[in-house]
Formats: structure tokens, C-alpha cells, sequence
């Protein structure tokens, strides 16, 4: 069974009025568990709609969506809310961390959420911070940290709580090229461990470091093919 399987996917705004726009037109793919996809496309294409949809955020006009076999437009905002809980990792451009919080505060936040343990979630955060190579910078405010850093944060702050479902959003959109490659290794490395990664990005040589690159124009898709991982340190 395919982790996440749509079919005829629509997404319509403002139904039937002049200003009607259809951000997704007939969408059908599936994704394996512990694939690593990129969803490419030009502004308007349709793929941050489609990451809405995938990551529980919005639901379809018309279609099904079915994530690891559930129904997924048929749930409740209570129900959609808990899969974003448990089952996905989100990852934005901006880092959205909270600017008087250190490092490991930001990380143990979704573990509050959860009603953990101080104990447990601060080892659970120091854990997560590690792995993403921040382990001196458990104290750091994000103004002492580097952009790059501050994506680690919010990459290890995603992790945390072991979601199946990683989604990044044009993470190294605010980014140099160094920083770029290291965030883009770092979630290369976290595939191979298993996670699934749906990578959202309108950078052609940025969707080379996926497996598989689904390409949108007009809210359809014209491409679903494998890619050539990109060359070590090419961005």
C-alpha cells in the first residue's frame, strides 16, 4: 500500500465566479514509504497547494487523498490536526522559531504540545539537536545563530517527534550556497534513515538531490520521472 495515493485531485477557489482558479486540475500520483520526492514548479503552479493538501493543511475540492489508507478528506479538523501531530514534520523557509527561545526550547516545543515529561522531552530535543549537528548549540538564541543553523533548528525541532512524513518547503530559500548544500545532505541523510521527504521548490538543481522529481504547471502535472541525484556539492 502506497504511504500517500491521490487521485483527481482538485483544489478550486472562488467556485464558479468570474476570478474561479483552480490551483490543482485532476492530480493523481502515489508515494512509496522512504521515498525522497520533489514537487518542482514555477510560482502558480500549483505545488504549495498541493504540500497544503499532502501535509493535512487544506482538503480537496474534488478527489480522494489517502494517506497510509485513510481517507484523508473525509476526517475532521480535529482528526486532520492529529496526523499533522503525529505523522508529519513540517520544514519552511523562514525557520519560524520563536526568537527568545534557545535552540533546545524550540526543539521541545512540539513535545510540550504533547504534554511530555520535562526530563524526557529535553533529552528527546538535546537528541534531536545532535543529529542535526547542533549539539554545542543547545543554549544559542536564534540571534546567535547563523541561517544556516537556525534551519538545522528547525529541521532537528521537525524530527523530534519521529514523524514518518517530512515536508520541506523551499527550505534553503534564505540561504547561501554552502548552507544550502548542508541542509539539503542533512535531509538526504535523514531518507536514508528512513524518513520520507517531499521536497516543495522551484529550483530545477535543488530537486536533484531527490529520487524522484514531480514537476506541476497550471495545476496539473506534466513530469513524474526519476532524477540523477545532484554532484556532491553542487547547489
Amino acid at each position: 500500500m502506497p504511504l500517500i495515493e491521490i487521485h483527481n485531485l482538485y483544489k478550486v477557489y472562488n467556485p464558479g465566479e468570474e476570478n474561479e482558479v483552480r490551483a490543482l486540475a485532476g492530480v493523481s500520483t502515489q508515494i512509496e514509504r522512504g521515498e525522497f520526492v520533489a514537487v518542482l514548479g514555477t510560482s502558480g503552479s500549483g505545488k504549495s497547494t498541493m504540500m497544503n493538501i499532502l501535509g493535512c493543511l487544506d482538503t480537496p475540492s474534488h478527489g480522494t487523498y489517502r494517506l497510509g489508507g485513510t481517507p484523508v478528506e473525509q476526517l475532521s479538523d480535529n482528526q486532520l490536526s492529529k496526523i499533522r501531530s503525529l505523522a508529519i514534520g513540517f520544514i519552511f523557509q523562514g525557520y519560524n522559531l520563536i526568537k527568545d527561545l534557545t535552540a533546545l526550547e524550540n526543539v521541545e516545543l512540539p513535545l510540550v504540545y504533547r504534554n511530555m515529561g520535562r526530563a524526557k522531552r529535553r533529552r528527546i530535543a538535546t537528541e534531536a539537536l545532535q543529529r542535526v549537528g547542533l549539539g554545542d548549540r543547545l543554549q544559542h538564541l536564534p540571534s546567535e545563530m547563523s541561517g544556516g543553523q537556525q534551519q538545522r533548528v528547525a529541521i532537528a525541532r521537525a524530527i523530534s517527534t519521529a514523524p514518518p512524513i517530512l515536508m520541506a518547503d523551499e527550505p534553503t530559500g534564505n540561504l547561501d550556497s554552502r548552507s544550502s548544500r548542508e541542509i539539503m545532505e542533512l535531509l538526504r541523510a535523514l531518507n536514508r534513515q528512513g524518513t520520507t521527504i517531499i521536497l516543495i521548490t522551484h529550483d530545477r538543481e535543488l530537486a536533484g538531490y531527490a529520487a524522484r522529481t514531480i514537476e506541476l504547471r497550471d495545476g496539473r502535472i506534466i513530469s513524474d520521472q526519476p532524477t540523477v541525484l545532484a554532484k556532491e556539492g553542487a547547489v
